[in-house]
């Protein structure tokens, strides 16, 4: 298998991202985009290509578990939170 370029990676990471903004509910969004940017921040000093061709593999994984997720999620409809909404004044 080719080694991973960091364009690639990036690629990945914003697409994780992308995706977990499209949850509906507002605790399972802010959890997946905090998630992410933790397991990114704690895997950048990885240096080997096996093990980062393993992360790489690892986040496409969620990404597809996220999709679906977020899929599954618009079929059921929520109110928002509180902290979701705008102010009124």
């Amino acid at each position: 298998m080719a080694a991973c370029s960091r364009t690639e990676v990036l690629r990945l990471y914003r697409e994780l991202l992308r995706e977990s903004q499209r949850f509906s509910a507002y605790n399972y969004r802010r959890y997946a985009i905090r998630r992410i940017r933790d397991a990114f921040r704690e895997n950048k000093h990885v240096k080997d290509s096996s093990e980062i061709q393993s992360l790489v593999n690892k986040a496409k994984t969620n990404l597809e578990m996220i999709h679906r997720q977020v899929t599954i999620g618009h079929l059921y409809s929520t109110q928002k939170l509180v902290v979701e909404s705008p102010e009124e004044q």
